[in-house]
């Protein structure tokens, strides 16, 4: 659906890409040029993915007017991608193997069982300081770090390998916002069926 008329066509590299106009809002009346970046960013989102049941033009128009004081209204977001760091990524590809294994004890194929986005892990939060002020400090911390996580990273490293859509980025390679921001992090995210 493009109940606004915001759908449109940019060619990138060569390429066409359908795009989603907040201008065609701004024609429809809606203020948009008064809304924050985050949240034009956000009605994007409703842009791209209204279907009319999930996302509806009143949705789309409730979130164009939105006023801080106004009234809240729950929305149908969809990234692009999810960034995790060590302490949440665990859980959830524990809770993705379980699920494949329930899925192949009732005789389904297991590896149909993926994230449906790109999943993107920083191993960071367990780095710990046991060397400092020497040239060696950074290989000392870096053993000490394997062995104290080794099991952790095993469990990281078959994910990175068992399901689709999954990167891993290694310990020692900074924290998760300096390495989103630096290595990870896109502006623009292209689908297959795009264009």
């Amino acid at each position: 659906m493009d109940t606004y008329g915001a759908r449109a066509t940019a060619v990138l590299g060569g390429r066409p890409h359908t795009i989603y106009r907040l201008d065609a809002l701004a024609r429809a009346g809606l203020p948009v040029g008064q809304l924050p970046i985050a949240l034009r960013i956000l009605l994007e989102n409703l842009l791209r993915w209204e279907d009319g049941a999930t996302v509806t033009a009143s949705d789309i128009e409730a979130l164009g007017r939105w006023k801080p004081n106004g009234p809240r209204r729950e929305i149908a977001f969809r990234p692009a991608r999810v960034l995790l760091q060590d302490f949440t990524g665990v859980p959830a590809f524990v809770d993705l193997a379980a699920l494949r294994d329930a899925v192949a004890e009732r005789g389904g194929d297991p590896a149909r069982v993926n994230p449906r986005l790109p999943v993107e892990l920083v191993i960071d939060h367990s780095v710990q300081v046991d060397a400092w002020g020497t040239p060696q400090a950074l290989r000392i911390n870096a053993t000490h770090e394997m062995a104290r996580n080794r099991e952790r990273y095993r469990l990281l490293r078959w994910a990175q390998r068992a399901f689709a859509n999954v990167a891993v980025v290694p310990p020692d390679a900074g924290i998760v916002h300096q390495v989103n921001l630096e290595r990870l992090a896109r502006v623009v995210f292209s689908e297959p069926h795009d264009g």
